[in-house]
């Protein structure tokens, strides 16, 4: 079997070696780039299965990069794990809402960023396998929201929307068990796995992103104040 193959964006000699010995010690192929535009050339030629982004880079910012990564139909579903000094929850929240799966701060556990990595993958599999399994789990319709986990596609009212692998997660999470409640470790239980470490903040942010690409279907994503989020019945 070929090893996956992982994309670490960061200009920092010292840290992309640190992350590329680990890595590569867990079994996985790894790349760097040390700008954001050479990584987009390395994405297109190596198609790489996940990316470690640094914020804080020459030219093209992480956050940039993050958000144009999210706009190509082709990589847009690519899990992403920032990995940056900036531990401010205002970055952390930018990041997540433009689509990054994870946030990792300097200085980090290699352990644990080995650990997201394999978590994010191991999602992006899972809705792979619900698609290869045929109608193991078939579209559903629910307030003009269709959602269909084969096509891995989202249409409001008719029309197309993108969201990434976690609020695509979310959203069937929700839609599947109308008028239930799902408190927020439910929510991070049902769409990385129970060893995922994540605060209930980011669990805010991605629900927040979510509503907004749904436009007026998000306000059928309602807030239980003191406990969670339900997709209305």
């Amino acid at each position: 079997m070929a090893r996956e193959t992982i994309l670490v964006v960061e200009d920092d000699e010292n840290i992309q070696q640190l992350v590329g010995y680990n890595l590569a010690k867990a079994g996985f192929h790894v790349i760097y780039a040390d700008k954001g535009e050479q990584a987009f050339d390395l994405i297109r030629r190596e198609k790489p299965e996940l990316i470690v982004l640094d914020l804080m880079l020459p030219g093209l910012s992480g956050f940039e990069v993050c958000k144009l990564v999210r706009k190509d139909p082709k990589t847009r579903n690519l899990p992403i794990v920032m990995l940056t000094a900036k531990s401010e929850e205002n970055d952390m929240a930018m990041g997540l809402d433009l689509g990054a799966d994870d946030y990792i701060t300097k200085p980090f556990s290699p352990k644990i960023l080995v650990s997201r990595i394999k978590a994010a993958l191991r999602r992006k599999e899972g809705l792979a396998e619900e698609g290869s399994e045929g109608r193991k789990k078939g579209s559903l319709t629910i307030h003009k929201i269709t959602i269909d986990p084969n096509r891995y596609e989202v249409l409001v009212a008719g029309v197309a929307i993108s969201l990434t692998v976690t609020e695509f997660s979310i959203l069937e999470l929700l839609a599947r068990r109308p008028g239930w409640v799902f408190n927020r470790q439910q929510i991070i239980d049902g769409v990385r796995g129970y060893d995922y470490v994540i605060t209930p903040r980011a669990v805010d942010v991605q629900v927040f992103g979510l509503r907004k690409k749904l436009g007026e279907a998000g306000r059928y994503i309602e807030t239980v104040r003191g406990i969670g989020y339900r997709m209305q019945g």
